[in-house]
């Protein structure tokens, strides 16, 4: 099984994508590295190489959380499996 995306922690609602080409449609498959277990998901969106895809849904103003930190907050609904980007997602620094 190869991987598609790593998880860095279990509470992360966030993955990044490790490999090119992902494209809308496609199953992928992620590591969470906290436990050394596996996932799948369904990608919405093609994503970038070094990206962020939604491993979870998160509503509106949700925290987003990558190695169980806050980096920022949803500012609109997204479904797991979408591109998590500049579009969606805003810094709580200013």
């Amino acid at each position: 099984m190869s991987i598609d995306f790593i998880v860095h922690d279990a509470d992360d609602s966030v993955g990044v994508i490790v490999v090119e080409g992902i494209q809308a449609g496609q199953e992928v498959t992620g590591w969470i590295m906290e436990g050394n277990e596996t996932m799948t998901c369904t990608v919405h969106d093609a994503i970038p190489i070094g990206h962020k895809l939604a491993v979870r849904d998160l509503a509106e103003n949700d925290a987003v959380m990558k190695y169980s930190v806050d980096i920022g907050r949803a500012i609109k609904p997204v479904n797991k499996g979408e591109h998590l980007h500049v579009h969606n997602v805003k810094t709580k620094r200013w």
